[in-house]
């Protein structure tokens, strides 16, 4: 054979290798290329749905043929009789010629009607005050809204406002009070037929000294005339929902009912981790913003300058939306993880670990500000790219996962390629099976439980790479002056490796490390002793991302144990979180 023959070969089967893992990631649900269509003028943004008796979703969103915040944006309403498989022609909440309408969040009241608020520059206020100079619109005005008694189709004539009381941040925005600048996120909740929602009001154009509020109203879900429903705005007094020394971006506030008359509101921040405030009675106090963390006393978690989104189910379970490290400003939203909730007895709520659960190959690709729908025991997404907006079926048994996690004890055994249990002193060559690292199902996952007799870096825990490199293999490194452990994967020309976080591997000890390659999602993560790492205080990502041109990574037929190794699992699949956290907790011995 010539060399050039054998060239022509090699690329050949690279090219084929790389258009299966093209195929499993274009098959893959989480891609949110693969989700259903909203329909939008061009720029699309909160695309939010109630349902109706009959079934019928109806979707709120604002939107405008222009980009974000030019004139012309509005809010419309279009609506779905298949599960967002087809949609109706939008219907005019606001009409795009103006006066600017935009952030329309709906709540649907037991007689069926919907109503839509937004924020709505009903006094036509289009510069700061001393200037000329034309600004954006679509954050100051009215709390506005319509109705509709038709599921969606037709929206009331008149416009109705909420009334806003004028507090201390109010009176140092740029029209001291005069005219509120303030954008709403928060999907009407109700508790006890009571409404409640979220919002931030903002001290300093455009977007600074943010501070959250909450409208709340006792009668909105049954008194039939608009002119008559009560509106409150908590909490009383001239102090919003604001910790200072948390800086000036606190803002998109959005909160879930717990038990009795407790709330939790969450909001973003600067970046690198959301805020969160718990109110014990029904909104008229809050505590002192903090850290959102996953239980009192547990870490933060970490998100960067995008919507922290949070949902209740119809059984009392909850989800949060964030992107799982600590970037700032407004990149980094690509992809998107999920932890469940459980409310516990002293009224603080803990979270799971996370899932991955939307992305798009494209890591310059954002996506933000979505809803959760739930019917008929399935449960869905909405989300946004500005441009584009989609829903997106989720897995019932994956949010299952998040939610029983902390009872998660046995050991996974779907996709189990190969368990190898050592206790001697020499290294083992187990045959490594041939389905391991082929990436048909999208990915790969290696598990041990381990114990180093010290940190010095470069000892292999297991291998199967060729002499060429082509393979896995996991080994110690280091960052810094602390010891890590890595994982290394190469197809022959290209190489991905992602350690665990300084300090969570230490000599003398026994440990547990799942390192989940996700090739589909092109992310490698690593559940160590149970828990997602995230980087922590030391880095601003805890998982890593693969090359998408990365073909598979099968190496030798005999692989390399190290005696350091008590057990070794190979998946030929990325395992959940879940699946990981409970292979820690059925424990080494199992």
């Amino acid at each position: 054979m010539t060399r050039s023959l054998l060239v022509c070969i090699l690329f050949s089967a690279a090219v084929a290798v790389a258009s299966d893992i093209q195929a499993v990631r274009s098959a893959d649900p989480r891609n949110i290329a693969n989700g259903l269509r909203i329909p939008c003028e061009g720029y699309v943004d909160q695309p939010y749905v109630v349902i109706t008796s009959n079934g019928t979703w109806v979707c709120t969103l604002t939107t405008g043929k222009g980009l974000e915040g030019q004139s012309g944006q509005h809010v419309v309403a279009t609506s779905s009789r298949d599960q967002g498989k087809t949609w109706s022609a939008p219907v005019d909440i606001e009409p795009e010629t103006g006066p600017e309408a935009s952030w329309v969040t709906p709540l649907i009241t037991p007689s069926g009607r919907i109503y839509a608020f937004y924020t709505f520059n009903g006094d036509n206020v289009v510069t700061l005050p001393s200037s000329d100079k034309r600004v954006r619109s679509d954050t100051h005005g009215w709390y506005a809204f319509r109705y509709s008694d038709d599921e969606g189709q037709t929206w009331s004539a008149q416009r109705y406002r909420i009334p806003l009381r004028v507090t201390d941040v109010d009176k140092g925005n740029p029209w001291h009070g005069e005219v509120c600048h303030f954008w709403g996120i928060d999907k009407p909740k109700v508790k006890d037929g009571k409404v409640f929602f979220a919002f931030t009001k903002l001290g300093k154009f455009f977007m600074q000294d943010g501070e959250g509020w909450v409208v709340s109203s006792d009668n909105l879900l049954t008194e039939p005339d608009p002119d008559k429903v009560v509106f409150k705005l908590l909490p009383s007094g001239e102090k919003g929902i604001r910790n200072p020394a948390l800086g000036s971006v606190q803002e998109e506030h959005n909160l879930v009912p717990l038990d009795k008359s407790d709330l939790l509101c969450v909001f973003r921040l600067e970046g690198v981790t959301p805020g969160q405030s718990y109110s014990r009675d029904g909104g008229a106090s809050w505590s002192l913003p903090e850290p959102m963390t996953y239980g009192p006393g547990k870490r933060p978690l970490k998100t960067p300058r995008a919507c922290p989104k949070l949902f209740m189910t119809s059984e009392g379970k909850y989800l949060f939306w964030y992107h799982n490290h600590g970037g700032k400003l407004w990149a980094g939203r690509n992809p998107v993880f999920l932890t469940g909730g459980v409310l516990k007895s002293d009224g603080f709520i803990r979270w799971s670990e996370p899932e991955l659960v939307l992305f798009d190959p494209n890591p310059a690709i954002r996506m933000s500000y979505p809803d959760l729908i739930e019917q008929s025991g399935r449960f869905w997404l909405t989300e946004t790219q500005k441009s584009a907006a989609r829903v997106h079926a989720l897995d019932r048994s994956l949010l299952e996962g998040l939610w029983n996690q902390e009872s998660a004890s046995s050991v996974c055994t779907n996709g189990l390629l190969l368990e190898k249990r050592q206790s001697g002193d020499d290294q083992s060559r187990p045959a490594v099976p041939k389905g391991f690292g082929d990436l048909s199902l999208g990915g790969l996952t290696v598990e041990l439980w381990f114990q180093l007799e010290s940190g010095a870096p470069g000892q292999t825990l297991f291998s199967s790479q060729e002499k060429d490199g082509r393979g896995v293999r996991v080994i110690t490194s280091e960052m810094g002056s602390q010891a890590t452990v890595a994982i290394e994967l190469c197809d022959g020309s290209r190489v991905a490796l992602w350690q665990t976080d300084p300090g969570a591997v230490q000599s003398g000890k026994l440990h547990h490390a799942v390192f989940i390659c996700d090739f589909s999602a092109a992310v490698i993560s690593v559940i160590a002793d149970g828990v997602f790492l995230d980087g922590g205080a030391v880095r601003q990502y805890g998982w890593g991302r693969i090359p998408l041109e990365m073909g598979e990574v099968k190496g030798s037929f005999h692989g390399l144990v190290s005696p350091l190794v008590k057990t070794l699992r190979l998946y030929d699949r990325a395992l959940l979180t879940s699946e990981a956290v409970g292979n820690f907790r059925a424990g080494a011995a199992k």
